[in-house]
């Protein structure tokens, strides 16, 4: 790839964003609006299918298949150095994906709670 002052400016952003995260305040902020922002879409999605109540099941079915490709990616072995038998540290956007699925999941639990009472 060429480098132009585009792909220079992006590369430096990068950079910056990436040392700007290293704080763990900034990284516990995320996670947590990543937890709310999950909840809050599932309170949305929720409502909004339950609505009308024709495609209950094919929303249903996309929000496992997302929960469980989150869980997949999270949980998975790779984030395991196999010659040293060590843990690597996983990367932001990793944490921020399992925060917003288990906000999500929260999130449907408590609708469950509400529709159930």
């Amino acid at each position: 790839m060429q480098r132009t002052r585009l792909s220079t400016l992006i590369d430096d952003l990068g950079d910056q964003l990436s040392l700007w995260l290293v704080n763990p305040w900034r990284r516990v902020s995320l996670v947590l609006i990543s937890l709310l922002l999950g909840y809050f879409f599932a309170v949305s999605l929720a409502s909004i299918a339950g609505q009308s109540a024709v495609q209950d099941t094919v929303a249903s079915a996309f929000v496992v298949v997302a929960a469980e490709l989150a869980s997949w990616l999270v949980y998975s072995r790779r984030w395991r150095d196999p010659e040293l038998l060590r843990k690597v540290p996983k990367p932001l956007w990793i944490d921020c994906v399992n925060s917003a699925k288990i906000g999500a999941t929260y999130a449907f639990c408590v609708e469950a709670f509400k529709l159930g009472s």
